[in-house]
């Protein structure tokens, strides 16, 4: 396989660690809310993610640290993107209103 495509495949497969760890920790801190014993949920979750990353890593760098930094700006840039759209408020929620409100107050 040549290089460029070795290195685009691994930021996608970044990409797409990023959005299970990511992904998978926004579901466990909903359902560790809810739960009587958040703490479980919280340290089991940590586990099985930071499992799934490493060996996911260790699989897609194969011994090429370029191949690990692809994947590594893959995962980052999910990050990014996955805390930018939890950071948008759901459309008629409390907080959009809010958020409504001070621009109008602002204009």
């Amino acid at each position: 396989m040549n290089e460029p495509l070795a290195l685009a495949l691994a930021g996608v497969a970044g990409l797409v660690l990023g959005a299970i760890f990511f992904g998978a920790l926004w579901w466990t801190l909903r359902k560790g809310l809810q739960s009587p014993r958040p703490g479980r949920w919280l340290l089991g979750s940590l586990v099985l993610r930071t499992a799934i990353v490493l060996a996911g890593f260790y699989l897609v760098g194969a011994g090429h640290w370029e191949r690990m930094l692809a994947c590594l700006l893959g995962f980052v840039s999910a990050r990014l993107a996955l805390t930018r759209m939890a950071a948008r408020p759901a459309a008629g929620s409390r907080a959009a209103s809010t958020q409504e409100a001070n621009r109008g107050l602002e204009s």
